[in-house]
């Protein structure tokens, strides 16, 4: 071949080459979202990312150390501090819970909101009127409720004095920190993120709270409740050097599967037999597999105390490292 001819074969085979790289680059590096507040939001997720009902097995399994926990922190001074008390049928708590499905969506799930009736009452010591709240769930593209999935959860609303930083902006901060975290990464199962109405008490009884997860449960369909394979709840996270992780009864296979990942995680952690007092109980008294992270006692709670200095970032991520280890692939 001449010269000539050889300069103008080169010439020809350039631009295919850089058309291949330049997709290459954009295919193994896809666009993952960045917070909770002040940034942009993610493409949508293909069909085979993580968050998708069929991860596929290239997308990087979520690890412990995919969390920021400046997003739970952001959550916590947000939630308690620029909204503030979040009673479960007041337009602060419906301000809140339009924050956390906008969060969701920007991560790049697909977001509903569950209507949740609640009686009139007493919470805590002031009465409290009947109203509507609502479950914000967050499922990831593509989700089949049938087939064999996880729900991590935790409730949104407070008592009518508090501005509920620990009970339970903690809890939200860690889950949506969390989603960030699994959104473009693949774990053991699809998970549902839901984000609870109308948990806190309205009387004396069993019966007279967790009212957002009873309505979630009751609306599961026979054949989504038996592919629930676990659900987590998430109650008052934020406080202590070591991680509660309680069961309904004395010990379960949720409660023992996530010590193990505690150990996994490096993060301390102690059994909490007979916690039934958030929302993992109402899954468990209708069959379901369920356990609860948080409980710590502390001075602000369900009191005016209970503001974002009380809860501190290095607990938030003890507890978001042992929930990720727990979804993690094995």
């Amino acid at each position: 071949m001449t010269a000539p001819a050889r300069l103008r074969r080169l010439a020809a085979a350039v631009p295919v080459i850089l058309v291949v790289a330049a997709c290459s680059a954009e295919t193994s590096s896809p666009t993952r979202p960045r917070g909770e507040a002040g940034t942009t939001r993610a493409a949508p997720l293909p069909p085979s990312g993580a968050a998708s009902a069929e991860p596929s097995p290239e997308v990087r399994p979520v690890r412990p150390g995919d969390l920021r926990t400046a997003t739970a922190v952001r959550v916590v001074r947000h939630l308690a501090g620029a909204i503030g008390p979040r009673e479960a049928t007041t337009p602060a708590y419906e301000r809140a819970a339009a924050r956390v499905a906008r969060t969701f969506a920007r991560q790049g799930y697909d977001v509903t909101r569950q209507h949740v009736d609640v009686p009139a009452g007493e919470s805590w010591g002031v009465p409290v009127p009947a109203g509507r709240s609502s479950n914000v769930v967050a499922t990831p593209p593509g989700f089949d409720p049938t087939r064999p999935h996880l729900v991590v959860g935790a409730h949104l609303d407070t008592v009518p004095q508090a501005p509920g930083a620990e009970d339970n902006a903690s809890g939200v901060g860690v889950v949506l920190a969390v989603a960030e975290a699994a959104a473009g990464r693949r774990t053991r199962l699809p998970v549902v993120f839901v984000a609870f109405g109308a948990e806190e008490p309205r009387g004396p009884t069993d019966d007279d709270h967790h009212y957002g997860s009873r309505t979630y449960v009751d609306g599961l369909a026979s054949a989504a409740k038996r592919a629930v394979r676990g659900m987590v709840s998430l109650d008052r996270v934020g406080v202590g050097a070591t991680v509660p992780v309680g069961s309904a009864g004395e010990s379960d296979p949720v409660q023992r599967s996530l010590l193990a990942a505690a150990r996994r995680a490096g993060v301390p952690a102690v059994p909490d037999p007979d916690q039934r007092s958030s929302d993992h109980w109402s899954f468990v008294r209708s069959g379901l597999p369920g356990a609860r992270l948080g409980s710590t006692p502390y001075a602000g709670y369900h009191s005016a105390g209970d503001v974002p200095a009380v809860v501190e970032p290095a607990q938030l991520e003890r507890v978001g490292r042992l929930l990720l280890a727990w979804l993690a692939p094995r």
